[in-house]
């Protein structure tokens, strides 16, 4: 049941001119940069795991993680993002009522379809509040937008669940060739430059392996959606690699106190 709605037919840019510029030229610039300026290695990834902070902080290494979808270009219909809540608290997966979200290079369709096969599931809400300021889904849309062609999107912001209950449902839109899953994580926050970077290659290391329970609270905002990624790519007999690993330290903060992000691939 929609337990609020706030869109009718268009979910809005929220943080357009705050975490990444309003002006469509100079975000088309600004992204464009950020991919190009990345290698395309390896086969090409049914997930990625992308940082979500503001693209002056983040963006390199957002961009090498959507570098990795240029063979993708034409061939991805569907893409699954999920990130966590940063300003409602809830319980379970929440879906949006909207039709389409918007960013200022365009609108993106969401799979209205896709949606409703999981809206009965254990955990899935209809529930507008939680997409109302959120970020995480926000930040990845201009790269796929510039990575991709036509594409429609089930947008999930992860509140308080349970990562077997995630699984569950990224089971269930999994799909095949066409359809891809983007995870979006920042990982440690606010520690000192080299405590973010020893924490931060622990918590690769547990993305590597495979391992959901070597994640721990402090360790990525995104654990949850990470670690119901973990189960299905285990599941799937998907193996993943870590792109990149630094921090705000590395490109546009101070390093007395940084925020850890990550950029990997499971294929």
């Amino acid at each position: 049941m929609l337990r609020r709605s706030i869109f009718k037919d268009v979910r809005l840019p929220a943080v357009a001119g705050q975490f990444y510029p309003d002006d469509p030229v100079e975000l088309r610039d600004m992204v464009t940069t950020f991919i190009s300026d990345a290698e395309q290695t390896g086969p090409t990834p049914k997930a990625i795991i992308a940082p979500h902070a503001g693209f002056i902080y983040s963006g390199p290494i957002a961009g090498t993680a959507f570098r990795q979808l240029a063979p993708l270009r034409g061939k991805i219909s569907r893409v699954v993002i999920a990130g966590p809540t940063h300003y409602v608290p809830f319980r379970g997966i929440a879906v949006s009522s909207a039709k389409k979200f918007a960013t200022p290079l365009g609108e993106v369709a969401v799979d209205e379809d896709a949606q409703s096969r999981i809206l009965g599931m254990p955990g899935v809400t209809a529930f507008d509040m939680a997409h109302e300021r959120e970020h995480s889904l926000e930040t990845h849309l201009p790269f796929l937008q510039l990575a991709l062609e036509t594409f429609s999107i089930v947008p999930l912001v992860i509140g308080d669940a349970d990562p077997a209950e995630i699984a569950n449902v990224f089971d269930a839109l999994w799909g095949g060739a066409e359809t891809l899953f983007a995870i979006s994580s920042d990982l440690s926050h606010y520690l000192s430059y080299a405590a973010a970077k020893k924490l931060d290659a622990a918590t690769s290391r547990a993305i590597e392996t495979l391992k959901p329970e070597d994640i721990g609270h402090d360790q990525a905002c995104g654990r949850l959606p990470i670690q119901g990624l973990l189960i299905c790519a285990k599941k799937h007999g998907l193996t993943a690699r870590t792109l990149d690993q630094r921090s705000s330290g590395d490109t546009a903060g101070p390093k007395d106190r940084v925020v850890g992000y990550g950029a990997y691939v499971f294929a």
